[in-house]
Order: structure tokens, then C-alpha cells, then sequence
């Protein structure tokens, strides 16, 4: 967890150790996602795409699949 202070134009410095985490340098673009009294900030993807890929693996097991596929037969 990191502490840090809005200041009077309304910014903020993000830790170093946050920023380390989030792997993101001076320049880079991030999101800001509000859900009730949390914020959350994220890295901006590069490429969509490739930022989505793969995130519905294994919601599904193999079995599933399996089974389903030999229902369209």
C-alpha cells in the first residue's frame, strides 16, 4: 500500500514503488476506473487486442468444450 497527497491543482504523485509495479514510465497513459469509493489505476494497453487475449482461458475445462463440439455433430 502507498500514501500519497493531492495537491492544490488537484494531481497526485504516484509512488515510485507503485509505478515499478504497474511497469509504467513518464509519458505513459493510464486509466482510471471508479468503483464506489475506490479507484483503481491501470496501464493503458498498447494494443487492445493482445491486452485481452486469452482472458476467457480456462473458464471453461477441456471436457466441456469437448463434449459441447461433438454436440454440433
Amino acid at each position: 500500500m502507498y500514501e500519497t497527497t493531492l495537491s492544490s491543482k488537484n494531481q497526485i504523485v504516484i509512488p515510485r514503488g507503485a509505478r515499478e509495479t504497474l511497469g509504467v514510465k513518464q509519458g505513459d497513459r493510464l486509466l482510471i476506473v471508479v468503483r464506489g469509493s475506490v479507484v483503481v489505476l491501470l496501464p493503458k494497453p498498447k494494443n487492445h487486442a493482445k491486452a485481452i487475449q486469452d482472458i476467457g482461458r480456462g473458464l471453461y475445462g477441456v471436457d466441456y468444450l469437448k463434449k459441447e463440439r461433438k454436440s454440433w455433430e
